[in-house]
């Protein structure tokens, strides 16, 4: 429609000039007309590939329902779900059953944590992560809750509890904004959990590392927040290589009669 007008204009611009019957005059208007013609379209095409652009081109944006957790909205959900991508892997390639330490710092990974077992306590320090009875909440919170404290809400842990600096240092970026922590267990067998993740965070687990009450204690699982299993394992080198006994032992006992006990019973049962 552009060109058509534009045409028009062109040919009552040129019949309106005083006719000349030379050759060389008509063969320039000529000219000027197709040069015309051609800007022309060269503009419309450009017109079109910038509203084009306009249009697709933008980044495509979840929807608020996938970046906030009405009930728990100190989750970071999206980090949260790049943390089960991960989880697949490691459920996947066979680590979970080699050297302990090996599967914990897979472990580690997957939750967007570095491997720092020589940081100070509280900068960044992982080297109690999973490797204790209570420190087993994979916890993925968003920045604006990173620096909360207890307030004494959670029983057992003490009032402050500061982690943020520690969750900054030590969390992984590539998984997503907001960071990573292994956030006491102990509360997490009440309806709803009364944990470090669930009341000081206000956010959902991630995962949750439970030994299986088998014989010896040496087979665990990852379970959502749900307690849906996501994984489990079994390290070559236990059980003498695991954490001790009584803190295996004791893991199972906070978590006995809750959601996030239903796993590691039924894999108890079937063995």
């Amino acid at each position: 429609m552009h060109l058509s007008r534009l045409a028009a204009a062109s040919l009552i611009a040129s019949a309106s000039l005083p006719q000349v019957s030379s050759f060389a005059l008509s063969r320039s208007t000529f000219i000027s007309q197709i040069s015309l013609l051609s800007f022309a379209a060269q503009r419309s095409n450009a017109s079109n590939t910038e509203c084009n652009a306009s249009s697709t081109d933008k980044e495509d944006t979840p929807p608020l329902s996938q970046m906030y957790d009405a009930q728990y909205p100190g989750t970071a959900v999206q980090r949260l779900k790049a943390v089960h991508e991960r989880v697949k892997v490691i459920a996947a390639d066979g680590t979970l059953n080699g050297p302990w330490e090996e599967a914990r710092r897979r472990i580690l990974w997957a939750g967007g944590l570095r491997d720092l077992p020589d940081a100070a306590p509280g900068a960044g320090y992982t080297g109690h992560s999973f490797n204790d009875w209570n420190h087993v909440d994979l916890t993925t919170m968003n920045g604006e809750t990173a620096d909360n404290q207890n307030d004494g809400s959670v029983k057992g842990i003490a009032v402050g509890n500061r982690l943020g600096n520690g969750i900054r240092v030590a969390s992984l970026p590539e998984l997503g904004s907001g960071g990573s922590w292994s956030t006491c267990a102990m509360g997490c067998n009440q309806d709803p959990p009364n944990d470090v993740a669930h009341i000081q965070f206000r956010s959902r687990i991630a995962f949750k590392l439970v030994w299986v009450p088998n014989e010896q204690y040496d087979t665990f699982v990852l379970v959502d927040d749900d307690g849906k299993l996501l994984a489990k394992g079994k390290p070559s080198d236990g059980p003498d290589a695991l954490p001790h006994l009584r803190e295996r032992m004791m893991n199972f006992k906070i978590m006995e009669g809750s959601k996030y006990a239903s796993a590691a019973e039924q894999i108890a049962k079937a063995a």
